[in-house]
């Protein structure tokens, strides 16, 4: 089991590192194929650092947007109560609540 899973990664390492085995191998000159390499490589070094940065910043949005949902929802909440039970607010407050706006 271990040597087939052995064999599979340096099979795909050589598919893909080795440019005489890779499909650029059919690239004939060395130059050109060497440069589609690098290219390939940059752009596979962009693309990571694109995808940590995405992953790094989707957390923090994730907890700003959380933190938002939560201020939207106590609001909602609070306005509710407000709307059909005021005097939940009156509890412990110091003042007598006789039942007349003033």
């Amino acid at each position: 089991m271990l040597t087939n899973a052995r064999n599979h990664v340096c099979f795909t390492w050589n598919f893909i590192f080795d440019l005489e085995v890779s499909p650029l191998r059919n690239i004939p000159d060395v130059a050109t194929r060497h440069y589609v390499f690098q290219v390939l490589g940059a752009m596979w070094a962009v693309v990571a650092s694109v995808a940590i940065g995405s992953y790094t910043f989707f957390a923090a949005s994730l907890i700003g947007h959380s933190v938002l949902i939560a201020a939207a929802a106590i609001t909602v909440a609070t306005f509710t109560t407000a709307a059909t039970k005021p005097n939940v607010f009156m509890h412990n407050s110091g003042r007598r609540n006789d039942g007349e706006h003033e």
